[in-house]
């Protein structure tokens, strides 16, 4: 990556759609504040995927005061949960290249560590569906599925893993939960076998995707670009919390740090003792 202005180029890298005639790209993002991290859900991190049901089943127990009857679909009710932080097999994606690269920037407290940004093609994937899925797509004459679109062939976890042999990775629209949801444009993916990560997946499959390393000595221009154009918490995190952490990176004075930096050199820069 060169600079600013080479960044805006690669981010709608292959979003040029023939048949339309548009600038309609088939990728969604997902920006990672690490380039080490790895696509792996709350699920795989927790590392006890059979968790999965138990965690599902209480969290609807104990959150029906607080949520309405609406949600009876087990795909509304795990958007919900991984909206609040539940452990759950769901990743999150954007359809907005530039909400990606927020999250690929946010945290200035990784900015010494290169970012990236995982972009995948959902079209692509639904040549691996199930045909039950599948048909379902064909019906709407759409790429990507919704809640209501999914319960109408599967209504639970394990149902969605027994429709195919080979794994293979859906993507659906959350319902509209609140702002943050709409604001983020958001999709989110899931394997049909929570063990397996999205990335390992892609790597075995004509399922088109590609990276993009955010260097670590542009993120602060990025950032300060992103929060000029109103990408920012005070618009993706509606609320007191989303403006108060806006506020805390957008007075942070850097200068601070390039004058911590001069007075405690690196390790690399430190001259080495004598044996």
């Amino acid at each position: 990556m060169k600079d600013w202005t080479h960044l805006q180029e690669v981010l709608y890298y292959d979003s040029w759609n023939e048949p339309l005639h548009r600038f309609r790209s088939a990728y969604v993002y997902r920006g990672l504040e690490d380039c080490s991290y790895q696509l792996s859900s709350t699920l795989n991190r927790l590392g006890e995927s059979h968790l999965e049901k138990h965690l599902l089943r209480n969290f609807r127990k104990y959150s029906h005061k607080q949520i309405t009857s609406e949600y009876k679909s087990v795909w509304n009710w795990l958007a919900l949960a991984q909206h609040h932080g539940l452990p759950t097999r769901l990743l999150d994606w954007t359809y907005s290249p530039y909400v990606a690269l927020h999250f690929a920037t946010a945290d200035f407290t990784k900015y010494k560590k290169d970012g990236m940004i995982w972009a995948v093609n959902y079209v692509d994937s639904k040549a691996y569906l199930p045909d039950q899925l599948a048909r379902i797509i064909e019906e709407e004459g759409s790429h990507i599925f919704t809640a209501e679109m999914l319960e109408r062939e599967v209504s639970t976890l394990p149902a969605l893993g027994r429709l195919k042999k080979e794994d293979f990775a859906v993507f659906f629209e959350p319902p509209s939960i609140d702002d943050r949801i709409v604001n983020q444009y958001a999709v989110f993916s899931m394997m049909s076998n929570p063990n397996i990560l999205i990335s390992e997946w892609l790597k075995c499959n004509d399922v088109s995707y590609f990276k993009i390393v955010i260097p670590a000595a542009l993120k602060w221009e990025i950032r300060d670009k992103l929060d000029q154009s109103n990408i920012n918490e005070r618009v993706l995190f509606p609320g007191l919390d989303g403006l108060a952490t806006w506020l805390k990176r957008h007075y942070r004075d850097v200068r601070l740090e390039t004058l911590e930096k001069k007075a405690t050199p690196d390790e690399d820069e430190k001259p080495s003792e004598s044996l």
